[in-house]
């Protein structure tokens, strides 16, 4: 299984209501409720010990117990494995060898990248089913040694997946601001918008990161384009209430104005 986008929403509801259409999942990580039974088959047993008074009163409930010999007592939570239900295991927990190429460019796995990447003929630019190429993934999770490493085997840093999201836009999105300039050094298209008509600045403010759009804007990012919602960078900003991004684009607004009215003041 492949992981998730990362791609914020840009979409006619206004900055206000600002979707999210993929959300992105943390690799490894675990459910919030650690008694909740996941449905995927794991064979795990999950066990807390927290201090109680000793004459609290609590209900004998199932499933907790009272450690004996102790000065005070602890209260076991204890979660039962699906084995001692009785259940059938469904899936076995994935390995670093089960995963895809994708995969593994999202979570840094240089190692096995390197490994999976010498097995087949251009890897480093294949497509999984939404047209996100390793590189992407990388970009999208800020695994900035991974992008590099992609960007010295040859992976391209142009290709855009099926909705026309790329490796700038996502990296944008997610404020990685070394990741940008590296892309920004391979020529990519500063300016390139994706299915909803966001681009790389509109996804910097939207995700309040300063750095990145300064760095965006030194490099010549247009600060008049519009997201299919009609808003533009200084309107996403000034709605949104990022001052200090909105701050960074008036100076370099003013700039701007400076450069271009200063020939003729000589």
């Amino acid at each position: 299984m492949e992981p998730q986008g990362a791609v914020a929403s840009l979409g006619p509801e206004g900055p206000g209501q600002l979707q999210e259409p993929y959300a992105v999942p943390a690799f490894g990580s675990q459910p919030e409720d650690p008694a909740q039974d996941s449905s995927d088959g794991s064979d795990t047993v999950l066990l807390r010990l927290y201090p109680c008074t000793p004459d609290s009163g609590s209900p004998d409930l199932d499933g907790v117990l009272t450690a004996p010999h102790t000065g005070s007592s602890l209260k076991h939570s204890t979660t039962l494995t699906n084995r001692q239900r009785g259940n059938e295991i469904s899936a076995l927990p994935a390995t670093l060898d089960s995963l895809s190429i994708h995969q593994l460019a999202a979570q840094g796995e240089l190692t096995q990248l390197k490994e999976y990447l010498l097995k087949g003929d251009n890897l480093v630019n294949k497509p999984d089913e939404r047209g996100f190429t390793p590189l992407i993934w990388a970009s999208a999770f800020g695994e900035i040694e991974t992008v590099r490493f992609l960007l010295e085997w040859g992976a391209d840093p142009h290709v855009l997946a099926k909705e026309r999201e790329s490796a700038l836009s996502l990296a944008s999105t997610g404020g990685y601001t070394d990741i940008v300039v590296m892309l920004l050094e391979r020529d990519v298209d500063i300016n390139s918008y994706d299915w909803n008509g966001g681009t790389p600045l509109l996804y910097a403010v939207r995700g309040n990161h300063v750095k990145c759009v300064e760095a965006l804007l030194a490099r010549g990012a247009d600060l008049t384009t519009e997201a299919d919602s009609g808003y533009t960078p200084m309107d996403l900003a000034v709605a949104l209430g990022h001052k200090k991004v909105q701050q960074v684009m008036e100076n370099h607004i003013l700039k701007l104005f400076q450069n271009k009215l200063l020939p003729e003041t000589e």
